[in-house]
C-alpha cells in the first residue's frame, strides 16, 4: 500500500504580514551611527597608598593637542573618594572616573580643581552624575565665568569633535584665600589650603597628610616650562612657603611626581628669577622692547620642554609689568 505525502502549509503568521511594512524603519534602525563606546579607564599609577595619577604629556595647545596634557587623580578614602583636577575634555574626565570605577565602589563626593586652566577642568561634567562638591579656590568662579566663551571656543577649535559636552562647571564650595579647608573621606583628611596670587590669582593646593602627598597644581612644574598667569614675583613668595610645607612626595601639574620637591622648586625658581632679571635688565638699558623680551630667559633653554612658545608668552606678559616698576 503506498501513502501519498502532501505538504503542509501553515497560514502565515502575524509577524511575517507586518514584515513588508516594517522593513523601512528596520532599514533606517540599521543605518543609524553606533552608540559611542564607554570610554577606557585612563591609565593610573597608585603612586603612594590610595594616591593615584594620570601623569599628562607634554603637549602645547594648538595643533596636535589631545586635551591630556595635565597631571590628574583621585585619593581613595575609608568612606568617599576626591577627585584633583579633571583633564582637558569630557572624554578624558570620563575616562578617569572608569579609572575610578576600577577601584573602587565607594562614592565621589568632591571634585576639586587647582586653578581654572583649561586641561585641569574640562572634565569635570564627567562627574555630576555623582553630586559631588565641585570645591576650588574662592576666587575660581570668577575666573571660570571671565573665560568660559573663550575656552570653550578654543577647545572646539582644537579637539573638533573630541571636545563634545565638554564644558565649565562652576564650583559649589569654596576655600578663602589664604585658609586651608580641611575635607573627610573617611579615616582620612585632606587639607585644601588657597594661595594668595602666584601661577595664577587663584592656585589650590591638596595635602593628604596620611601619605605626605601634596598636590600642588601648576605651583609646580617638572620638565616643562613654567607657565605665567598670575604674579610671577607672588610666586617665587608662594614658592618659600611651599618648600616650607612636609611632603614626601610632590605632584606638579606637569611632569612627573618628585621625592624632591625643594630641588624641583628650586630650577623653577631659577627659571623664573632668571626670566625677570633679564627684562629687568634689558629695561633698564633702554633696549627695544622686542629685543628684550626675544633675549629674555634664553639660558634657561636647554633645561625646559616646549620653551620657546611658553617662555616668549610669559615675557610678554611680564614686560609691562616690569616696566613699570
Amino acid at each position: 500500500m503506498s501513502v501519498r505525502r502532501t505538504a503542509c502549509r501553515l497560514p502565515p503568521s502575524p509577524l511575517s504580514r507586518l514584515l513588508p511594512s516594517l522593513r523601512p524603519w528596520l532599514l533606517a534602525l540599521a543605518m543609524l551611527p553606533a552608540p559611542p563606546a564607554l570610554a577606557r579607564p585612563l591609565p593610573v599609577t597608585e603612586v603612594a597608598p590610595g594616591v593615584f595619577l594620570h601623569q599628562g604629556v607634554h603637549e602645547e595647545f594648538g595643533e596636535g593637542y589631545h586635551g591630556d596634557i595635565a597631571n590628574i587623580g583621585f585619593v581613595i578614602g575609608g568612606q568617599a573618594i576626591a577627585v584633583i583636577d579633571t583633564g582637558g575634555s569630557l572624554r578624558v574626565g570620563q575616562a578617569l572616573r572608569e579609572a575610578i570605577r576600577a577601584r573602587s565602589a565607594l562614592p565621589i563626593r568632591y571634585v576639586i580643581n587647582t586653578h581654572v586652566h583649561s586641561d585641569h577642568i574640562f572634565g569635570n561634567a564627567a562627574f555630576e552624575q555623582d553630586r559631588p562638591q565641585f570645591i576650588g579656590h574662592e576666587r575660581l568662579s570668577g575666573a571660570m565665568r571671565a573665560r568660559a566663551e573663550a575656552y570653550e571656543s578654543n577647545l572646539r577649535k582644537m579637539l573638533g569633535e573630541g571636545a563634545a559636552g565638554s564644558r565649565i562647571v562652576l564650583p559649589t564650595q569654596a576655600v578663602a584665600a589664604d585658609r586651608t579647608l580641611e575635607i573627610d573621606l573617611g579615616q582620612r583628611r585632606l587639607q585644601l589650603r588657597a594661595w594668595p596670587p602666584a601661577h595664577t590669582d587663584h592656585d589650590l593646593t591638596v595635602l593628604d597628610p596620611q601619605t605626605g602627598t601634596l598636590w600642588m597644581g601648576d605651583l609646580l612644574f617638572v620638565e616643562r616650562t613654567p607657565s605665567i598667569d598670575g604674579d610671577a614675583r607672588g610666586w617665587l613668595a608662594v614658592m618659600d612657603q611651599l618648600a616650607a610645607t612636609p611632603a614626601r612626595l610632590a605632584i606638579p601639574g606637569h611632569g612627573p611626581p618628585m621625592a624632591d620637591k625643594t630641588g624641583a622648586l628650586e630650577r623653577q625658581r631659577r627659571y623664573l628669577q632668571t626670566l625677570i632679571d633679564d627684562l629687568r635688565q634689558g629695561i633698564a638699558a633702554g633696549r627695544p622692547m622686542a629685543e628684550v623680551i626675544g633675549a629674555a630667559g634664553r639660558s634657561e633653554q636647554e633645561r625646559w620642554q616646549l620653551f620657546d612658545t611658553v617662555n616668549l608668552r610669559n615675557a610678554e606678559l611680564l614686560y609691562p609689568v616690569l616696566e613699570w616698576e
